[in-house]
């Protein structure tokens, strides 16, 4: 379109009418140009990712609209995302951060914050959590200077072994962070109550699981929401995305107090951008040993950050955020697919299953291979057919290299015990995708893959 026509397009418009005009043609660029081969047969050879972005014009309309509102900061698309998530995962606060590491770096720094007093983490206390996981679960604790206590995983659930929690205990012990893997939830009800019988804080990684639920005391949670922290990941192979984006979220008043703080420079104040003095104390307040009357918009109450995202990628959440029930059921349905499929190789790979009074909103498809079976063999053979796979992320994460200058050193680290199962997710475990955007051929070429790969 040349300028010319451009003028004519808006020309007696007001920006009201121009800005809806926009937004519907925006709809149509959308439909006529995305997704456009999603409903199409699967072409035996073409590339299966593991994930995906699913989306459609909703999401690409609420990106625009808030490109052309230009706040680009956090604003109205934030504030209704953080509420309806809140309402969804049944917390009282949610707080949105600009990936789902910043989300778990978030939630472990403030449990080491002042306000906690006695119950607050410091320098050289314990962590409990697996090896078998991904890195940013642990990274916090050793960056900040606790150390992470590394306890083994049961299998085929790929979970925290809850049986070696007492032998884990210190008197150093404060806190137990751990992830729901592949979407498949850990013991809650044994992690939650270990937490309470000693008085430590329960993080719940959720990045992988939202929309998981676990059956306590006869009522269904959603995981993320027993612990005092959860944290999620919208990164786009996640259950849902905002292109970057996580969430950390509490049903503690002070808790969410502290996030909040850290997450946005570390500020007392509780005003958000662009607004001024909602307190109405702004210049009349005592702090640390600032004059008095110093702008509380510039006290700062911890050594913070700034983990915000763009009101942009929350408004693509916002969309998102309403497709995600279906979202959940798709994920369940492909994964069941999966099991039917690969039930007659189960003496050869080791099928995953979940724990009892548990509903996974899965991942992925976890599987560890039998009876010396190669791996590397068995992955080369499904990849050059088209099928993309990923291990169990860090596998054991103190053997990775990120390790080498403190291997063995007590005050950086421990291990509880063996890391047997852990260190057999190192070397036979892999999974492959069950995201909404697969189809059921595609599911059963996957499957058929595999099973070629495994009999050969």
């Amino acid at each position: 379109m040349d300028k010319n026509s451009l003028n004519k397009f808006f020309e007696g418009m007001d920006e009201k009418t121009a800005h809806k005009e926009i937004l519907e043609l925006v709809g149509e660029y959308c439909d006529r140009y995305h997704n456009t081969d999603k409903d199409k047969p699967y072409v035996e050879g073409n590339r299966i990712p593991y994930a995906g972005r699913v989306y459609d014009h909703d999401e690409m309309i609420n990106l625009v609209d808030s490109a052309l509102e230009f706040w680009l900061t956090m604003g109205r698309y934030t504030r209704e995302f953080e509420k309806k998530f809140s309402e969804y995962e049944d917390v009282r606060f949610t707080s949105v951060v600009n990936s789902g590491s910043s989300a778990n770096l978030l939630a472990f720094m403030a449990l080491t914050s002042p306000l906690l007093g006695e119950r607050a983490i410091k320098r050289g206390d314990e962590v409990i959590t697996v090896a078998a996981g991904f890195p940013t679960t642990v990274t916090p604790i050793l960056n900040y200077g606790a150390v992470p206590v590394f306890v083994d995983v049961t299998l085929p659930q790929y979970n925290i072994d809850v049986t070696k929690l007492e032998s884990a205990l210190s008197e150093k012990t404060k806190a137990v962070m751990i992830a729901h893997t592949l979407g498949n939830p850990f013991d809650l009800q044994a992690v939650s109550a270990f937490c309470k019988k000693h008085n430590l804080w329960l993080v719940e990684d959720n990045c992988d699981a939202l929309g998981s639920k676990v059956l306590i005391d006869g009522v269904w949670r959603k995981t993320g929401s027993v612990g005092d922290i959860g944290t999620s990941s919208f990164y786009p192979p996640h259950h849902m995305t905002m292109g970057e984006g996580g969430a950390v979220y509490t049903n503690n008043p002070l808790l969410n107090k502290i996030i909040r703080s850290i997450r946005d420079w570390g500020r007392d104040c509780i005003c958000e951008s662009g607004q001024d003095n909602r307190c109405t104390h702004r210049f009349d307040g005592q702090y640390g040993e600032l004059p008095k009357g110093y702008d509380h918009k510039y006290v700062y109450s911890h050594f913070g950050y700034n983990l915000g995202i763009s009101d942009m990628q929350a408004a693509v959440g916002v969309a998102q955020l309403n497709k995600f029930p279906h979202f959940v059921e798709r994920r369940k349905e492909n994964w069941d697919i999966l099991t039917r499929e690969l039930e007659s190789v189960s003496d050869k790979i080791m099928l995953p299953k979940s724990l009892k009074d548990s509903d996974p909103s899965w991942f992925g498809y976890c599987m560890t291979l039998e009876n010396g079976i190669d791996r590397e063999k068995v992955l080369r053979y499904i990849e050059d057919h088209g099928v993309q796979t990923r291990l169990l992320f860090a596998g054991n994460l103190t053997k990775q290299p990120c390790f080498d200058h403190v291997r063995g050193n007590d005050s950086v680290y421990r291990i509880s015990g063996s890391l047997e199962n852990t260190d057999r997710i190192m070397t036979d475990t892999f999974w492959v995708g069950v995201y909404p955007g697969m189809t059921a051929d595609r599911l059963e070429y996957m499957a058929r893959v595999i099973k070629e790969a495994v009999n050969r």
